[in-house]
């Protein structure tokens, strides 16, 4: 087995996706946004269970990794066109929180280079979510960071989704030229 063999890029790649969807998941509890929350959860478990099965030689984990890698391109394809308010979509929508608050991408009011004022009201205090803050200007507006969160985890994907068809694919080649079909790889 060579060093740059699919197992070994797999390894790398499922070690950089776990690293980035935890910093995502970091900024989205910021945001309260429960739906990537929830959504980010699984993808961290899914990945755990993907490397143990790249690691350990399980086809079965590298094949649920892979389907999940289709579900998860297409959340980050759903997110990129929420921020971009393609399809009837909105960026000002509640969907990301569930409903549940009008809590927002963290962002919005912390991006890089974002100058704010603070506004302060004698009815802040009774408002259901009082916004303190106003943001004047940012050198990248919000919606651009999360679309690159999810450009860089779209191109990680496709990048797994290569390696993950690459090794089962020499699996079955190599299980079938035997002439058993085993359970590792």
């Amino acid at each position: 087995m060579g060093c740059c063999s699919a197992r070994c890029m797999l390894i790398l790649l499922c070690c950089l996706q776990l690293i980035t969807a935890l910093e995502r998941q970091v900024f989205d509890f910021l945001g309260y946004q429960w739906a990537p929350i929830m959504i980010n959860f699984f993808h961290i478990i899914t990945v755990i269970l993907g490397l143990f099965g790249v690691i350990q030689y399980r086809t079965r984990y590298v094949i649920l990794y892979l389907l999940w890698m289709l579900l998860w391109v297409g959340w980050n394809v759903f997110v990129c066109c929420l921020y971009l308010d393609l399809g009837g979509l909105s960026k000002d929508s509640d969907i990301l929180s569930l409903g549940v608050s009008s809590h927002r991408s963290w962002w919005k009011d912390n991006g890089p280079g974002c100058e704010s004022d603070a506004l302060l009201s004698t009815g802040w205090q009774s408002q259901k979510n009082p916004q303190l803050t106003t943001v004047l200007s940012c050198w990248l507006e919000y919606q651009y960071i999360e679309i690159l969160h999810c450009i860089v985890q779209l191109l990680i994907s496709v990048s797994v989704l290569c390696c993950c068809l690459a090794l089962v694919s020499i699996h079955y080649h190599r299980s079938n030229s035997m002439g058993f079909t085993g359970e590792s790889m």
